[in-house]
């Protein structure tokens, strides 16, 4: 009996749209990041990129429950001596929603070489197409 490895050529992604509006943050992040690792798939390949490519809508009408807009912050820095820059997770969406459910994703994912391309993969909007 053999078993059968999953290759790159014989992987067939799919095309997802989500649309965000009156979802939660955290659970529509889980959601994207399943789809992104091909969890859901019944070929699945830890060591491909075999998940499925996901455009999300309405960004900007995305849920936060609790407190977390005021609270949450973002932290960055740009390399420079005091280039510390915080933001609040309320300004942020106010600014880049896009910004917000792509961070949220990113987190979701496991931290290793096949990251950067599942990203890849991920197309948010803040309106209803790509056209805004």
């Amino acid at each position: 009996m053999t078993t059968a490895v999953l290759k790159a050529k014989n992987i067939q992604a799919k095309s997802v749209t989500i649309d965000a509006q009156g979802k939660v943050l955290g659970r529509l992040a889980v959601e994207v990041a399943k789809l992104l690792s091909g969890k859901d798939n019944v070929l699945n390949a830890n060591n491909l990129v075999a998940g499925d490519k996901v455009t999300i809508i309405n960004a900007k009408n995305v849920v936060v429950t609790g407190n977390k807009k005021a609270t949450k912050i973002y932290h960055s820095h740009s390399g420079y001596p005091q280039g510390e820059h915080e933001e609040t997770l309320g300004s942020l969406l106010a600014r880049k929603p896009e910004e917000v459910i792509r961070k949220a994703v990113r987190g979701m994912l496991p931290n290793n070489k096949l990251r950067d391309d599942r990203m890849k993969r991920l197309a948010v909007f803040a309106g209803d197409s790509n056209a805004e």
